[in-house]
C-alpha cells in the first residue's frame, strides 16, 4: 500500500503580496482560523513512512484548500472581500496546484495497480461554541466505504493499545463524508483509494513530552497498518 500523507492546514503564513490585507487580523492568524495547531508536528513525524507527502504552506484564511470550489467557506471573511480577479488568482495559483499535484500522484499509483492510503492530518479545538469535545483523537472516514471503515477500525484498535489513556473516536468531531479533500478524491477514485482524516485535539500539544508520546504511538500504529 502506498501512503500519501498530507496536511492542509499546516501553517498560518501568508505570501508577501497578500500580507497587507491581513494587517488588522494578525490575531486571527494565530488561532484555529489561521491553521491547525500541532498538525504539522505530527505530519513531520509520520513523513518517513510516506511514499509521497505534501503540506499546504499558507494560511487557510487566504483560501481553504480542504473545501470544494462551491463551498461557502472556500474564502474566509477576509479574502471574500478581494476582487473577483484576486479570488480567481487564489484558485489558480494556490488552490489548484496544491490539490492537483496530490491527485495526479494518487492517479499514477493507481494506474500502476497499487492501492493508496491517503492520511490527511488535522487538529481541532478542545472547546467549540462552549461545548467541550470529548475525545483526544478522531478518525474520519466514509462509512459507506467498507475498506475505509475496516482500516480505521484496525488503526483505532492499535491506537487504543498504545494510547490507553486517550479517547479515540470514529467520525468525530466531524463526519468523514462531509465536504473535504478526501471526499472529492473518493469521487475520483474507487476501491483502490482509502481516504482517512486524522483529527487531533489541540490540547495534546500543550506539553512537549505528551507530543512525543502521541507522535511515537501514531508512527508505530501507522507503520503496522500499512501492511494491508
Amino acid at each position: 500500500m502506498k501512503l500519501v500523507l498530507t496536511c492542509e492546514h499546516a501553517s498560518n503564513a501568508l505570501p508577501k503580496k497578500y500580507k497587507a490585507y491581513f494587517s488588522e487580523f494578525k490575531h486571527r492568524l494565530e488561532t484555529h482560523e489561521g491553521y491547525d495547531l500541532g498538525a504539522f508536528s505530527t505530519f513531520e513525524t509520520l513523513k518517513p513512512l510516506a511514499t509521497f507527502s505534501s503540506h499546504y504552506p499558507w494560511s487557510r484564511l487566504l483560501i481553504e484548500v480542504n473545501r470544494s470550489l462551491q463551498h461557502s467557506q472556500l474564502f474566509s471573511s477576509i479574502s471574500k472581500s478581494f476582487s473577483e480577479e484576486q479570488r480567481r488568482e487564489l484558485i489558480e495559483d494556490y488552490y489548484k496546484p496544491y490539490r492537483e499535484q496530490i491527485q495526479k500522484k494518487i492517479q499514477s499509483y493507481i494506474a500502476e495497480g497499487e492501492s493508496v492510503l491517503h492520511l490527511s492530518v488535522h487538529s481541532f479545538t478542545p472547546v467549540l461554541g462552549g461545548d467541550t469535545r470529548n475525545a483526544e483523537v478522531g478518525l474520519l472516514y466514509d462509512p459507506r466505504r467498507s475498506e475505509e471503515k475496516k482500516w480505521a477500525k484496525h488503526f483505532k484498535k492499535d491506537l487504543n493499545q498504545h494510547l490507553p489513556d486517550q479517547r479515540i473516536r470514529m467520525n468525530y468531531p466531524y463526519f468523514g463524508k462531509a465536504d473535504g479533500f478526501t471526499t472529492s478524491l473518493r469521487q475520483e477514485f474507487q476501491e483502490q483509494y482509502l481516504g482517512i482524516e486524522l483529527e487531533l485535539n489541540q490540547k495534546l500539544f500543550a506539553e512537549e513530552a505528551h507530543v512525543k508520546h502521541l507522535n511515537r504511538a501514531l508512527y508505530k500504529c501507522l507503520e503496522k497498518n500499512l501492511d494491508w
